[in-house]
């Protein structure tokens, strides 16, 4: 698959940890794509809710355009996703459990199609995201020492 990334979420796989994945199309209007092959946007504070049997993104910050006129668009908005229904049936089981969230992932264009990765999460605790900095630390150091001795 051809795919030109725009924004990573890196602060959601320490925050959370990801259960599932699955790839939404996004409802923009033409200034957003503008600005989305520009590279200017950010999905730290983004979550989803679903809401009326639709996946609703917010928080994401999509910045307006550089060479928009008096019109351009508010880059906070809520933007809706599309989702399969079987997707949406899914997704809302199990967000109504405790600790489960929904969180986009990764901005990407996909043939010239905007598309966002939303991941099923569940919230880490404190000692969680210490023994995952942990085993990243161990990786790199083995890693470092396995180039030594090549």
């Amino acid at each position: 698959m051809d795919q030109k990334v725009i924004a990573n979420n890196k602060k959601a796989y320490h925050e959370y940890f990801i259960l599932d994945k699955f790839e939404a199309g996004i409802e923009l209007t033409g200034s957003e794509v503008k600005s989305l092959r520009e590279g200017k946007a950010s999905l730290k504070e983004g979550y989803v809710v679903i809401r009326d049997r639709e996946a609703i993104m917010m928080g994401v910050h999509i910045s307006p355009y550089s060479h928009t006129g008096y019109q351009g668009h508010d880059p906070k908005r809520d933007r809706r996703l599309l989702l399969t229904k079987r997707e949406l049936v899914k997704l809302y089981q199990k967000t109504t459990e405790k600790g489960m969230t929904i969180i986009p992932l990764k901005l990407y264009f996909t043939k010239n199609w905007a598309k966002v990765e939303i991941g099923l999460a569940k919230g880490k605790k404190h000692y969680d995201k210490k023994a995952t900095l942990k085993e990243k630390d161990i990786k790199r150091e083995t890693a470092r020492e396995m180039r030594k001795y090549k």
